[in-house]
């Protein structure tokens, strides 16, 4: 059975039905894509130059600017930057983490985003509040206040293996395991959810006064996985810490062995810009008078975590849809239809720029009102979930589509892309759109090291990236723009999704 059976079981229309692709452009963007590519120098700049581009940072609003005069620079039009109020913007400026008894060692450990400064230096042996209640770290106040605290257990369930690759010959594209995002079981009604009890327990910290929370990661070897959240005014410092060295301190403790930590995190905040954020837009004009106002779109998200330099979240994303852009205007592309470009801010905290994206120009998904610019949108493909070949897209459950992809993907075997995935899969900017009823889609890549390592962790660095990679997306994701923009109709659409007022929106 091949890849591409694998990938799809269900039939919905004829490939004859579908218009043939324009094969001589195709040749030129691939052309263009495979042995001309610019995909280097925007990677480098945006990891080495800039590096780290936490959402609303003045890192990333340098990277939101220069890519904004990157994508000008290859003569798309009206490359401009889209400003939506975010909230606080963070940077670290110092950490100290170290043990001093029983002996010294310098620890690996990072603040949390938006983590608030400690009071100077802490030096003391750390309290253990590991499965207190939020009741009971009010009774262990006198002991908290001030303190280094352990919030959590051993570390026993560390992270040792990726999800499963679309390129294993053994891969089943139905498979949850493969899932961008697999959800939790629901809470039962009048149960506490984990991020309410994770309300309370903050709250509880914040009030028993504690000098920094501490918890462990769940990579290995060194690998440290950190986000974090503006706790606001007064919130605790906190601290995540190598799992394999967070149990070592745990186990001096079992043993009554008298441990000391010395603890510094200086941080600075930033609000003078009125909390906003930046998404970068540009585009490749239309050129048939009866569909330029259509508009098919590609993105990726540009904002990253702290730690490492968000090179395969997302810097290779932002820089796969940058150089397709690149591709198709150097390639003299006309197609029929707008090709735009979205870099949006704000995904780890939850899709927040693709959200204010789609609010302003498409659809109020709490209210399901439309813009008559949704009528308009024809496609949105995005690119994220790191390095690694694209092998085909993940469908969202819109098996219309699937013949038009067929088809699209028959010239493109050769690079490995054979599979459509029929499931839907969350936590990246396509479910902006997709939650407005827009026929949206992620790309589907091979996943190398990307669950186990570099996914929003410290070993998110230059080094896991593999170029040859990212020029196949770049040609891949050119390509498909360009099918999209150029089909006399556009993809088809889901049934219009209800109201999503008073039961949330899929993010991370």
């Amino acid at each position: 059975m091949t890849k591409i059976t694998l990938g799809v079981c269900f039939a919905v229309a004829t490939l004859s039905a579908q218009p043939t692709p324009d094969r001589e452009m195709l040749t030129k963007i691939r052309t263009e894509g495979l042995e001309r590519s610019q995909v280097r120098p925007v990677f480098d700049y945006l990891t080495i130059d800039i590096g780290p581009r936490l959402t609303a940072s003045p890192a990333h609003k340098r990277a939101a600017q220069w890519t904004r005069d990157r994508l000008a620079s290859y003569g798309l039009s009206n490359a401009h930057l889209e400003p939506w109020k975010f909230g606080r913007g963070w940077e670290l400026k110092k950490l100290t983490f170290e043990m001093i008894e029983p002996r010294y060692l310098p620890l690996i450990a990072y603040a949390d985003g938006w983590s608030a400064p400690t009071a100077g230096e802490i030096a003391a042996s750390p309290v253990l509040a590991a499965g207190k209640s939020p009741e009971e770290i009010a009774s262990m106040a006198a002991s908290i206040k001030g303190a280094i605290v352990l919030t959590q257990p051993m570390m026993t369930a560390f992270i040792r293996k990726d999800r499963p690759q679309p390129s294993d010959e053994h891969y089943e594209p139905m498979s949850a395991a493969y899932a961008t995002s697999v959800g939790a079981r629901r809470p039962a009604p009048g149960e506490e959810t984990p991020q309410q009890r994770g309300q309370r327990m903050a709250a509880a910290f914040k009030a028993a006064g504690a000098g920094v929370l501490v918890r462990p990661s769940a990579g290995e070897h060194g690998t440290v996985f950190v986000t974090g959240r503006d706790g606001g005014p007064g919130a605790v410092p906190s601290v995540t810490i190598a799992g394999e060295q967070y149990n070592m301190i745990l186990r001096y403790l079992e043993r009554n062995i008298p441990v000391r930590l010395r603890v510094n995190v200086q941080s600075q905040f930033y609000d003078e810009d009125a909390g906003n954020a930046y998404n970068v837009v540009a585009e490749l004009p239309g050129s048939d008078p009866a569909l330029r106002d259509e508009v098919v779109m590609i993105g990726g998200h540009l904002d990253s975590w702290h730690t490492g330099v968000g090179a395969s979240d997302n810097a290779d994303g932002a820089t796969t849809v940058m150089e397709a852009m690149r591709i198709l205007k150097a390639v003299g592309a006309e197609p029929r239809r707008t090709i735009r470009i979205g870099l949006w801010g704000g995904e780890e905290q939850g899709l927040l720029g693709s959200r204010a994206y789609v609010r302003d120009h498409f659809a109020d998904v709490d209210t399901m009102a439309l813009k008559p610019e949704h009528a308009k949108l024809a496609a949105y493909f995005n690119s994220d979930n790191g390095t690694g070949r694209v092998r085909g897209v993940w469908l969202q459950g819109n098996l219309a589509a699937r013949p038009i992809f067929e088809q699209w993907m028959a010239p493109l075997r050769d690079l490995g892309v054979t599979i459509l995935g029929p499931r839907s899969v969350a936590a990246t900017d396509h479910v902006s759109f997709d939650n407005a009823g827009l026929p949206a889609f992620q790309f589907l890549v091979d996943r190398l090291e990307y669950n186990a390592r570099t996914h929003h962790s410290n070993m998110d660095t230059f080094d896991r990236v593999q170029r040859e990679d990212m020029v196949q997306q770049a040609t891949v994701a050119a390509v498909f723009a360009y099918d999209a923009a150029m089909r006399d109709e556009k993809l088809p659409r889901k049934a219009l999704p209800a109201p999503q007022r008073g039961r949330g929106t899929a993010g991370q």
